[in-house]
This record gives structure tokens, sequence and C-alpha cells, in this order.
């Protein structure tokens, strides 16, 4: 299992020679991406000892607790924060996208709450409606009522003319035998008792005949009431209409208003939408010229690569020939002094320091390799991604370069430390090996090559490059930075007409429930004035009937009364007759 350690150094004292060197142990690998802090565990590890004192290593432990394998912490934990830190910058991405959703479904709540309430506000309107159709229609049925009443009325007042024609026929027709026997009087005829009693009779059952008209006029007063009653029913609703077809007014004015506010701003929406059209046309040029240049220098990259490559098996040439020298030069005659076991240790200390370093140097290539393979897949994600995800490609294709760089460029010098430690060792194998008695080929200076000319001019070029590349990377930096920035603009730009194709939304449905409303509401004025005005019509029909009623009920009252005093001076004639002695004698 692979922990996180740290290393320690006990010194020792005068009698007990060298110090002791321990790993402390501080977390532990569980998976591959995920470490846990255990119990500050000490452990034994002389295999540690040639690391300073508190450096961070990854120790890889057996089941027994004993150390497997050693490597230096930092490059592995750099690895560790930066894919840390890129799983944050994923996480703030997906809970930038959460808090969108999160927006886009508020919006979507409040606008089906308004519509819900719109929809309750129309079921309430229509209530209402049915309850004030239900009224006119009482109010219709209070009318027929009081029409059949009147047409009553109209009937018994045409009875009693009739009946007030007959009587008047009747007095007409004893007035003119009246006239007969006063004429008959003057010519010397007399009434006797019995015509006298007669005549009597006949003008009181004609007196009798008088029809009075206080009764028609009160069932005539209460008609009238009937009307005015219906009429100050009918008022307030007519009043109502009223309101509601300034409210119509209002409304279409507002219809009009909204109609101009959304042409305005619809237009302003398309001149921004062809405004980013433009833009993003113009960042797709600019990311294309970007490409070229990134794959420009991702070539360039690839021929330092190759140069270090030839530099470093020109190295490992020189160092496995023999001909080329590299590295410290031996002091052969203090080697040749020296106590053979004292140069034996010298030589094992530089084996075992020769192999650390492989060992570390291997794992370093093949970290490169790993890394090498990442980019290659990355660059082919990123050929087929689409524009979404091209952004996070293109930041997490950098930092592999980068780490890519900073690893072969470690690299470089750790080979050739590698190669002159190979070196410094085989010179003293070599010593040894004579000083043991084992004979040693000689080394001829002349059969030697002089590289140094050719690792000058790979030198020379890996500069150039290097110098280009650098140039290059901060053209692209700046490239990168005015894409970014134009791709912020865009992104606000874009943001800004969701935005305001969101308001054109809310505005056309408002403009649309708008207009829905005032054509309901001119529905309903147009119903309730249709179902008003026959109502109004029946009213002023019966108003007009009545007055006519009443001025015929006038005539005839002043008729009837005209007929009584006809009726009064016939009596008084009559009686004038009756009273003359000549008269009675006679």
């Amino acid at each position: 299992m692979l922990y996180l350690a740290e290393v320690q150094k006990q010194k020792g004292g005068l009698l007990s020679g060298g110090g002791k060197t321990e790993l402390k142990l501080l977390a532990c690998q569980r998976t591959d991406q995920n470490w846990s802090t255990v119990s500050e565990e000490v452990i034994a590890a002389e295999e540690a000892s040639k690391l300073n004192d508190g450096a961070l290593v990854l120790a890889e432990l057996n089941p027994n607790r004993q150390v497997q394998r050693i490597q230096e912490a930092g490059r592995p934990l750099v690895n560790i924060l930066q894919n840390f830190s890129r799983q944050l910058e994923k996480f703030k991405l997906k809970e930038d996208e959460i808090d969108q959703w999160k927006q886009s479904l508020t919006f979507q709540a409040q606008e089906l709450n308004r519509r819900e309430m719109e929809m309750e506000a129309r079921l309430e309107q229509l209530q209402n409606m049915e309850d004030e159709l239900q009224q006119l229609e009482q109010q219709k049925q209070e009318v027929d009522t009081s029409r059949s009443d009147i047409e009553r009325l109209q009937g018994e007042i045409e009875r009693n003319r009739q009946e007030l024609e007959g009587a008047w026929e009747h007095l007409r027709g004893e007035q003119r035998r009246l006239e007969e026997r006063q004429a008959d009087f003057k010519q010397g005829t007399v009434l006797d008792e019995e015509q006298s009693r007669a005549m009597s009779e006949l003008l009181n059952r004609l007196s009798s005949r008088v029809v009075p008209t206080e009764t028609v006029k009160q069932h005539l007063d209460v008609g009238f009431e009937l009307i005015e009653k219906q009429q100050a029913i009918l008022s307030p609703h007519w009043e109502q209409l009223q309101q509601q077809k300034t409210a119509i007014v209002q409304q279409h004015e507002e219809v009009e208003r909204l109609s101009q506010i959304f042409s305005d701003r619809q237009n302003a929406w398309q001149q921004g939408q062809n405004s980013l059209v433009q833009q993003t046309a113009q960042l797709q040029i600019s990311t294309a010229e970007l490409k070229s240049k990134q794959e420009y220098i991702q070539i360039l990259k690839e021929q330092l690569r190759n140069q270090e490559d030839l530099y470093q098996q020109i190295h490992t040439l020189a160092a496995t020939s023999g001909d080329v020298v590299l590295g410290q030069p031996v002091d052969v005659e203090a080697l040749q002094k020296m106590p053979l076991d004292e140069l034996q240790k010298i030589v094992q200390d530089l084996e075992y320091k020769l192999q650390i370093d492989a060992s570390f140097v291997h794992e370093q290539e093949q970290e490169l390799k790993y890394k090498q393979e990442t980019i290659e897949e990355l660059q082919n994600k990123l050929n087929q991604a689409s524009d979404q995800d091209h952004i996070n490609l293109e930041l997490e294709l950098r930092d592999e370069n980068d780490h890519y760089q900073m690893l072969n460029s470690s690299l470089v010098g750790q080979r050739r430390n590698m190669i002159q430690r190979q070196n410094f060792l085989k010179q003293h194998q070599n010593i040894l090996l004579r000083r043991q008695g084992h004979t040693v080929a000689d080394e001829k200076e002349g059969n030697q090559i002089n590289l140094e000319p050719i690792l000058l001019r790979i030198e020379t070029q890996r500069q150039q490059h290097s110098q280009e590349i650098q140039k290059l990377e901060r053209e692209i930096e700046q490239m990168r930075a005015g894409i970014d920035l134009a791709q912020g603009m865009i992104d606000n730009q874009t943001h800004d007409l969701e935005e305001k194709q969101q308001e054109l939304k809310a505005i056309e449905e408002n403009l649309l429930s708008l207009r829905t409303a005032t054509a309901q509401c001119r529905g309903r004025v147009n119903l309730y004035e249709e179902a008003l005005q026959p109502i109004q019509d029946c009213l002023d029909s019966l108003r007009q009937k009545l007055q006519g009623i009443g001025e015929s009920l006038d005539k005839f009252q002043e008729t009837g009364e005209n007929q009584l005093q006809v009726i009064t001076q016939i009596r008084q004639t009559l009686q004038s007759l009756i009273s003359q002695p000549e008269l009675l004698a006679s």
C-alpha cells in the first residue's frame, strides 16, 4: 500500500556511531483519487538515508509494514494538486449549470403560478357573469310579469271605456227623449207621475253607470312604480356597462403601447443577434489562427524533443563507448593510496546512488511517457469535441503540456547527472579491479571521438527552438487572452440576449393575455348590452303605454265628470217640471 511519509533522521551519539533513518507515515492512498490520514506511525527505513531530513516521500509498504520502494513525493504531489484543481473547476462548472437550471425552474414555476392566478381570475369573472345573467333573467321575468299586469289593466280600462261609451250612447238617447218631451211640454204636454218616476229611475241608472277611475288610477300608479323599480335595477348595470366600455378603451390603448414596446425591443434584439453572429464569426477565425499556431508549436516541440533525444543518445554513446570522458575528473593517485576496503565501500555507495538515480529516472521516463499518451488522447478529444467542451479540453491540454515540459526539462539534467555518475563509477571500478589484480583494458586517447561540436550545435538549435517556442507561447497566450475576452463578451452578450428574449417572451405573453382579456371583455360587454337593451326597450315601451293609458284615463275621467254634470242638469230640469202645480193640475 502506498503512503505519504516524512523522512526523520536521528543523530547518533559518540558511542553509538551513525544516525538512524525513519519514515513518519502521514497519509494512506485508498484509491487513485482518495487519500486519508493515518496515525503518525514511525517505520525504520535505511533506504531513505540518502534523503534530507524532513523530505516528503511516497513509500510503498508490504503487509508486514516493510518498505519496498521509496520515491520523492514532490512531483506526485504536484500532480495530485493539479488533479484536485481540475476537479474543483469541473465542480464549479457543474454548480453553475445547476444554478442555471434552478433559475430556469424558478422562472417556470413563477410563470405557472401567474397563469394559474390568471385562470382563477377568469373563472371568477365567468362566475360573476353567470350571476349577472341570472339576475337579468329574474329581472326579465319581473318585467314580463309587469307587462302582463299592465296588459290586464289596459284590458280593464278598455272594457270600462266601452261601458262608458255605451252609457254615453244611452245618455244621448235619454237626452234626445228628454228634448222631445221638453218639446211636447212646450206644446202643452205634461208628465204624469209614472213618467216622472220612470225618468228618475233612468237618470239614477245612468248616474250609477258612470265608472269610477280611482281604482284604475291606483293600478296605473302601481305599474309606474314597478317600471321605476325595474329602471332603478337596470341603471347600475348600465353604469357598469359604461365603465367596462371605458376599461376596454384603456385596455386597447395598453395593447397598442405594449405592441410598440414589443416591436422596438424585438428590433433591438435582432440587431444584437446580428452583432453576436459577427463576433462569433470573428472568434472562430481567431480560434482557427490559434489552432494553427498551436499545431506549429507542437511541431517545434516535437523537433525539440527529437533534439533532446539525440542529445541524450550522444551522451549515452559517449558514456558507454569510453571514447569520451564526461563528468568530474577522478584523483587516480588518491584512489591508488586509499585502503582497499574503503575503496570498495566507495564503489558500493556509488553503485547504490546510481541505482537510486537510475530507478528515479526510469520512473520519470515512464511518467513522461504516460504524459505523452495523455496529451495525444486529449488532442484527439479536442479535435472531436463540441464547442461547449472545447474550452475545458484546451485548458486541460495546456496544463498537461506544461507538466510535460517541466518534467522533460528536469529529466535532461537528471539523465546528464546519471551518465556522469556512470562514468565516475566506471573509473572507480576500473581502479578497484586493477588493485584487486584483474586485467582492465586501457582506453587509448587516440581513438577518442570529439563529439563536443555536435553537442554544441544541437544545444544551439535547442536554444533557438526554445526561444521560438517561448515567443509563440507568448503570442498564443495573448491570442488566448484576446479569445477569452472575446468569448467573455460573447457569453455576456449571449446572456443579455437570452434575458432580452425572455423579456420579449414575457411581453408577448402579457400582450397575448391582454388581447385575450380585451376580447373577452368586449364579448362580455356585447353580451351584457344585448341582454340589457331588450329589457330597457321593453321598459320604455311599457312606460309609453302606461303614459298613453294615463292620458286616456284623464280624458275618461273628464268625460265622466261632464256626464254627471249633464245628468244633474237633467235631474234639475225634471224636478222643476214636476214641482210646477199648474202642470200637475193639468
